[in-house]
C-alpha cells in the first residue's frame, strides 16, 4: 500500500520547525516523495492544548535543557544541516507571517515564501512581527512582501489558517514541528527518522 505524502505542520516561530525544514529536502530525495507543508498557528495550538514553548518548559529543570542542546547537535550532524541563529526578538508573534503563508499558497509563491520567511527568522534573524521590517525582508528575497502581508488580512486567508490550526489539534497536534503520515502522528524534529522509515 502506498503511503500518502508526509505532512509537515509548521510555524515560522519554531526553531525546531526550521531545522526540520532544512533536513526535509534530503529525505524527500531518499523516499521519492515531497512533503506537504501545512501552515498552522503555534500560538493557537498552544492555547487549545494548554501547552507552552520549550523556552518555558525547559526553564529551571536540571539537565533537560542540556539534553535538548545535545539532541539538536546530533540532529545537525545526522542531517548535515547548519544550526539556526537565535532570533534576538524571540518570541516573535507569527500571526501575520503564518497568514501570509496561506496568502502565498493562493498566490502561487508558497515554496519561495516559506524559504524566505524561515531565512529571515533563523538565518538572518529580524523582528518579523514588525510589518514594515517583514515586508522589506520578504521583498529583499524577491517576493512582493507588501502584497503578501496585505493578502494576509483577507477573510478567506484568516479562515484557512484557523481551519488548519483547529484541524491539527483535532488530529492530535500540540506543538510544532508535527508530522503526519496518514493518521500516524510524529512530533519533534527527531522523529523525522521515523517518518522516513514509513517509506522504507
Amino acid at each position: 500500500m502506498t503511503q500518502p505524502a508526509p505532512q509537515f505542520l509548521f510555524d515560522f516561530g519554531s526553531p525546531n520547525a526550521f531545522l526540520a525544514h532544512r533536513a526535509i529536502p534530503a529525505i524527500e530525495r531518499r523516499i521519492g516523495v515531497k512533503f506537504d507543508y501545512v501552515p498552522v498557528l503555534l500560538g493557537g495550538i498552544f492555547k487549545a492544548t494548554n501547552n507552552k514553548s520549550p523556552a518555558e518548559t525547559l526553564a529551571g529543570i536540571k539537565n533537560k535543557r542540556e539534553f535538548h542542546a545535545l539532541e539538536t547537535e546530533r540532529f545537525l550532524k545526522h542531517y548535515a544541516v547548519q544550526p539556526y541563529v537565535w532570533n534576538p526578538h524571540f518570541p516573535v508573534n507569527t500571526l501575520n507571517l503564518m497568514r501570509a503563508a496561506v496568502a502565498a499558497q493562493l498566490d502561487g509563491v508558497f515554496e519561495a515564501y516559506v524559504e524566505a520567511a524561515f531565512h529571515h527568522m533563523w538565518i538572518e534573524p529580524k523582528k518579523m512581527d514588525d510589518l514594515e521590517i517583514a515586508a522589506a525582508a520578504l521583498s529583499s528575497s524577491g517576493l512582493d512582501g507588501k502584497k503578501l502581508l496585505t493578502g494576509a488580512q483577507e477573510p478567506e486567508v484568516k479562515a484557512k489558517l484557523i481551519a488548519n490550526t483547529e484541524d491539527a489539534v483535532q488530529r492530535g497536534a500540540f506543538g510544532s514541528p508535527t508530522f503526519f503520515v496518514g493518521k500516524e502522528m510524529f512530533f519533534g524534529k527527531e522523529q523525522l527518522r521515523d517518518v522516513e522509515e514509513m517509506y522504507g
